[in-house]
């Protein structure tokens, strides 16, 4: 019965998803000049004919030159850009999904080939090397109302809920990062001067989008530099990070991990996982996510090694215990865009005639 229930609808302010799985934001750099064409339309439409109840979209630049990079990153600003996402969303609707947009800021991680220079909390990299340059207190603001501006945009042009990136080693993620955030001025030094800007992105969003639109908050404990980085050491420090962004208005959380079954705080729980501990210490719906369906991990350190569908048991036994509400999919999704309908159907021997490793190099 628990996979059956995978398949029941969940409702979360205005968003009723019609099933528990989520396709996972996976940047493609296809879009260019920013602008989402029809192949990306048919990308995400390919995924919720295939059963995705939810596409989370790739992440989506805001309009401030030193938030992301490359161009071929889609941005959410622009009459022509705009057409475009009205294609996206129109195709997946109509083949029976919803979506919602990710909000994204690179912070120090952007490359600065194009000469912008990238900002952050302190000038720093994920290793802790000077990049950059770090926001000016007074500029703040600014970046929550890019936020917030764009999340209405979203809103309007129709999108079902808005995601905010706050993973990876990216903007939000570096403020709430011990290495990354050295600021002396309130928004840095204890966890809780650490999370304070991005819980004012969280309230700008909420206040330009009314109190009914689903708000995700993307967070990870490992970095794009560092598999290893940690910012919450045990169940204590999560609900003390998680808190102030659920009392800004975060409705979904979406703990990012590279396996979705490994325990979190193995001292304090041999199995729970990040996404349970994450629904145990907030009560909010949880996205899991992490080498869902496969035998390899995300970013294996293997290379080379071969993408292989593996059983789902354990997923179905997490969320038989209440670990979690929604299941994000990525690489198996990239593989074979009918993957979900197939698992529903008892299907799920391979990877429905596509080649993944063609799949995975394009992102197609």
């Amino acid at each position: 019965m628990a996979l059956e229930d995978l398949f029941r609808p969940l409702t979360v302010r205005s968003l009723t998803t019609p099933n528990r799985f989520a396709m996972a934001p996976m940047t493609r750099q296809a879009s260019p000049g920013g602008v989402p064409g029809p192949d990306v339309a048919e990308y995400y439409r390919r995924r919720a004919a295939g059963g995705v109840g939810l596409i989370i979209t790739e992440g989506i630049r805001l309009p401030d030159p030193a938030a992301g990079y490359p161009s071929s990153i889609p941005t959410l600003a622009g009459a022509e850009v705009l057409t475009g996402w009205r294609r996206v969303i129109d195709a997946v609707h109509g083949a029976g999904g919803t979506i919602a947009a990710q909000l994204w800021h690179q912070g120090a991680e952007r490359d600065d080939a194009d000469g912008v220079v990238p900002v952050s909390p302190s000038g720093l990299d994920g290793l802790g090397r000077p990049k950059g340059r770090a926001l000016g207190h007074d500029e703040l603001p600014h970046v929550a109302d890019e936020y917030a501006r764009a999340a209405a945009t979203a809103r309007d042009l129709g999108f079902d809920a808005i995601e905010l990136h706050g993973a990876h080693g990216y903007l939000l993620d570096e403020f709430l990062w011990e290495r990354t955030n050295l600021r002396d001025d309130g928004y840095g030094g204890s966890l809780a001067e650490r999370t304070r800007f991005p819980a004012e992105v969280v309230a700008a969003v909420r206040a330009a989008v009314g109190p009914d639109y689903p708000i995700a908050f993307r967070f990870s404990q490992w970095k794009g530099l560092d598999y290893t980085a940690s910012i919450a050491d045990d169940p204590t420090q999560l609900q003390d990070l998680l808190t102030p962004l659920v009392a800004a208005g975060v409705d979904i959380l979406h703990p990012s991990t590279r396996r979705h079954y490994v325990p979190a705080f193995p001292d304090h729980d041999p199995e729970l996982s990040l996404a349970g501990w994450t629904r145990k210490v907030t009560g909010l719906p949880v996205i899991t996510v992490g080498s869902v369906g496969l035998e390899t991990q995300f970013r294996s350190e293997k290379r080379g090694e071969v993408i292989r569908p593996a059983s789902v048991d354990r997923l179905v036994e997490q969320f038989e215990a209440g670990e979690f509400d929604i299941v994000a999919i990525g690489r198996a999704l990239l593989a074979d865009p009918g993957w979900v309908n197939r698992l529903r159907d008892g299907q799920l021997d391979g990877f429905g005639g596509y080649d993944p490793a063609t799949a995975l190099a394009g992102l197609a």
